[in-house]
């Protein structure tokens, strides 16, 4: 029997982001420190039968949206089988994906075809040179091929994501918004959080949502854009005339906890009920050690009740966490 999944401050949870994997084939130097990282070993990954089984019971409980992160997801084997296999569950409304795009020109046309209706592309410089410093050596032309790859594929619209970062590449703030003036795109300028690399988080480094607003200003005005969209956390304009869309997403001055949707499952199965909580509920040992459904639903119901009112990361210099977005899932 289906219900829905409600936490203690009212509000319902429908999405689940899933992360199947923590490895990546970037190396970026705000992501992965420069020492690199201790993968999780295979056998601790979850296997997407594992998956799949708490997806299905998590729809019974009303999750009907799913996002598919890594690492980079395109990098695990048969990824696409799981989309398939997702698709077929005809409680699941919206299925997308998060990668950095150097895959999807060889995976758009089969992730469309099994059912993907969405990709959202992690995208931190415009520049050929700059992008090969970032990534540690990747080509910026296979990222805008997979791109129009997925135009193509029909994964519209497309959702480029960019964190602007002081001295690093606020410089291209401007280039980026630009983007949307010809293409039918849509740029998210995402505030800059406290997790990745230990060496690249200083708050002197961080640019505010309102910052960005007033130097995209210098385009145009900002018009609110009224479409019917999948916004998620992104407050949506326009500049005027552009055939794309330009968002803010604003963890850290204007966080968006009081509407918050999301559950993330990690790539070792863990069920996080808020990015910035180390809170976690383990689902893949009982799972492993043959518990029922019952046993899981009582878990991703627990996950719900233990989710916090709101993360309180601009009430002081943020922390640091843990673990790092390819652990905990894009």
């Amino acid at each position: 029997m289906s219900g829905h999944l409600q936490d203690h401050f009212e509000r319902r949870i429908d999405y689940m982001r899933i992360s199947v994997t923590d490895r990546c084939n970037l190396r970026c130097i705000y992501c992965m420190p420069s020492e690199g990282v201790r993968f999780i070993e295979h056998r601790e990954i979850l296997r997407y039968e594992e998956i799949l089984r708490i997806v299905r019971i998590a729809t019974r409980l009303g999750i009907s949206k799913v996002r598919i992160t890594g690492g980079e997801p395109l990098v695990r084997k048969d990824i696409v089988r799981l989309i398939e296999s997702l698709a077929e569950m005809t409680e699941i409304e919206d299925i997308s994906l998060t990668t950095n795009g150097v895959l999807l020109k060889a995976y758009a046309g089969d992730l469309s075809r099994a059912g993907l209706q969405r990709v959202n592309v992690s995208l931190d410089s415009l520049s050929p040179e700059r992008y090969e410093i970032i990534t540690r050596g990747r080509h910026l032309s296979d990222v805008w091929d997979g791109i129009e790859e997925a135009e193509n594929a029909g994964l519209k619209p497309v959702k480029i994501n960019i964190v602007p970062i002081k001295g690093f590449n606020d410089d291209e703030i401007l280039d980026f918004a630009m983007l949307t003036l010809r293409r039918p795109v849509d740029v998210r300028f995402i505030e800059f959080m406290p997790i990745g690399a230990k060496e690249m988080w200083d708050e002197r480094k961080y640019i505010s949502t309102g910052e960005i607003k007033e130097r995209i200003r210098t385009l145009g005005d900002l018009v609110p854009d009224r479409s019917e969209r999948q916004a998620g956390p992104a407050e949506n304009y326009r500049l005027p005339g552009a055939v794309g869309v330009i968002g803010f997403i604003s963890p850290l001055t204007n966080h968006f906890c009081s509407s918050c949707n999301r559950l993330r499952l990690t790539a070792d199965g863990k069920m996080r009920p808020c990015l910035f909580s180390e809170s976690e509920i383990d689902l893949k040992n009982p799972i492993r050690n043959g518990c029922d459904d019952t046993e899981i639903e009582r878990l991703l119901s627990l996950a719900v009740s233990v989710k916090p009112k709101e993360h309180r990361l601009g009430e002081r210099i943020p922390r640091r966490f843990q673990r790092t977005m390819s652990k905990i899932g894009g």
